[in-house]
């Protein structure tokens, strides 16, 4: 066995082979003849089944067959959503890349994480190791402290809270009272930085976008060495950063969130 079979949950694999069953000439099946179909003994299904259903993966109907449930409709939903996203905003996002000259993230809030959604590499040759559908810390980005900034005061108390604010560099805020003295500046000032709070030398601008009724759901940023930043560019910036933004709130005045 080598080393990436070893890694594989097979209670994962068994769940998927249940759920692969479903197809459009089959969309119920009986536990009984769901195991006959897959192999599984009885009990196995029974629990997978239960499991996939306490998460509306598939739902038991009253005949106490079992159907697809809702949540993989809103996964697929959401994947295309993203794929959409993606695409219209490929050009704002390099347009803004070409002339900050530095790399650009798309950027929303999800799971008590930053989850990067499109990403514009810079021409300057740094490539940040932070990719299109990645997750990071809320507290050491740009993006997570600005959208965490911007989130309505209950969900935001609720977020710090629970996140857990470990140290990434020596410069990474662990303070729940320094973070929210964090927040409250960068909605008056309306953009958040993260100088190495996330990786030694890496610097980080973000502003926000919003949809029609104006309410931030989701960044903008852009992410470059320390050795290129200069506090007195900071307008010069946002003033690049801004343009992205108006193209880009055209393809969200859809979305109430993201």
């Amino acid at each position: 066995m080598n080393d990436s079979d070893k890694k594989v949950n097979q209670s994962v694999v068994k769940a998927f082979k249940l759920l692969d069953a479903f197809t459009n000439d089959k969309t119920s099946w009986g536990v009984r003849e769901l195991a006959l179909k897959t192999g599984y003994n009885k009990s196995t299904t029974y629990r997978l089944l239960n499991t996939l259903a306490s998460l509306n993966i598939v739902h038991q109907n009253t005949d106490e067959k079992y159907s697809l449930g809702s949540k993989l409709f809103e996964l697929g939903n959401r994947v295309a959503i993203y794929k959409a996203i993606s695409k219209s905003t490929n050009i704002p996002i390099k347009n803004v890349a070409l002339e900050i000259q530095e790399t650009v993230l798309l950027s929303i809030l999800k799971e008590d994480q930053v989850f990067h959604i499109n990403k514009a590499d810079s021409l300057h040759g740094l490539k940040i190791n932070t990719s299109i559908g990645s997750y990071q810390p809320i507290h050491a980005t740009a993006s997570g402290k600005l959208l965490l900034a911007f989130s309505e005061k209950n969900t935001q108390e609720k977020i710090l809270n629970r996140i857990p604010l470990h140290k990434v560099t020596k410069h990474t805020i662990d303070s729940i009272k320094k973070l929210k003295e964090d927040l409250e500046l960068i909605t008056v000032q309306e953009y958040a930085l993260d100088i190495e709070e996330l990786e030694l030398g890496l610097v980080s601008i973000a502003i926000p976008i919003r949809n029609k009724e104006k309410k931030v759901i989701a960044s903008i940023s852009a992410s470059g060495p320390l050795s290129r930043f200069r506090t007195e560019n900071i307008p010069n910036y946002i003033k690049t950063l801004k343009k992205g933004v108006v193209e880009i709130e055209k393809e969200f005045t859809g979305f109430e969130s993201l």
